[in-house]
């Protein structure tokens, strides 16, 4: 099975106002940040709006990123659902689209208890024969993946890595300690390069998107050991992170990709785009990023 590792951008699902898909445009995405450095992408994550696409839109974003890819760097695609079948049917499909992996995500209408939740991740996770990463984050979701179920479903010889989008650190340790078969990737609520140092293994996340060369520096350095160094990069690139926790992320992700000259439309409705001071206060991160010598 394919070794993910480093850094994966979550990419946007750029969309027309008449729901077409920019396969154009997100190619173009593609290909540069793949130039830039970055170890994999990531369609239909968190930034790329899954929850506001319907299941065509899904599979042509996912398309697209396979085709911009060419199998130079490895695409693991976003599977969500309210209904298991569907879920499962989602992954066979990317799969057999030639997804490397799976970034598993569980929506849910009514709350489930720990044996639903376990059963909807590894049936997934039985469907395909690539590598499955488990997405939790609780801050959107009602059924939330305990540790309990984290450790049985770290068993399942696909089940091979978590993305875990909680603020808390000290959960992704005690996922370290308690699976060593699970390796932990970080999301954009956590520091990076913290979870390098506790032993993670890359971050999944939309900032990665438009500061692709700092985070495959920051990467680099954490891999080589090179802490000092390392937190010195992290603290600049944390004034991303800062500016888009203060606005919704996908809006704030075309936003600057926009200002980058991606013509990526805006995030899709009922979300908003952001305004004017919104918009100067993404440009003025992006100016203090640009000028980080890596």
């Amino acid at each position: 099975m394919t070794d993910l590792h480093g850094v994966f951008p979550y990419l946007v699902s750029p969309v027309d106002e008449a729901g077409r898909v920019k396969s154009d445009v997100l190619g173009r995405l593609a290909g540069d940040l793949i130039a830039a450095g970055v170890h994999g992408l990531t369609p239909l994550g968190s930034t790329g709006e899954f929850a506001y696409l319907n299941n065509e839109q899904r599979t042509t974003i996912v398309r697209a990123t396979i085709e911009a890819s060419a199998g130079r760097v490895p695409v693991v695609a976003g599977v969500a659902s309210t209904v298991t079948a569907d879920a499962v049917a989602q992954a066979r499909q990317y799969a057999k689209l030639g997804a490397d992996g799976i970034l598993a995500i569980l929506e849910s209408y009514f709350p489930l208890a720990d044996a639903q939740v376990e059963a909807y991740f590894r049936a997934i996770a039985d469907a395909v024969e690539v590598p499955v990463v488990l997405y939790t984050n609780p801050q959107f979701q009602r059924s939330d993946l305990s540790l309990d179920v984290i450790a049985r479903l770290a068993e399942h010889p696909r089940i091979r890595y978590i993305k875990d989008a909680s603020t808390n650190t000290g959960r992704l340790l005690s996922i370290i300690n308690r699976c060593p078969r699970l390796k932990v990737f970080s999301a954009s609520a956590h520091i990076p390069a913290a979870v390098m140092l506790i032993g993670g293994v890359g971050w999944m996340a939309g900032p990665a998107c438009v500061v692709p060369r700092q985070s495959v520096r920051l990467y680099q350095l954490c891999r080589a050991g090179n802490w000092p160094q390392a937190m010195e990069l992290q603290r600049a690139l944390w004034r991303i992170n800062e500016i888009f926790a203060r606005f919704n992320l996908a809006a704030c992700i075309k936003a600057a990709l926009q200002l980058q000259g991606y013509d990526v439309g805006d995030p899709i409705a009922p979300q908003r785009a952001l305004g004017a001071d919104e918009r100067r206060a993404v440009a003025a991160a992006l100016d203090g990023v640009d000028a980080i010598p890596v």
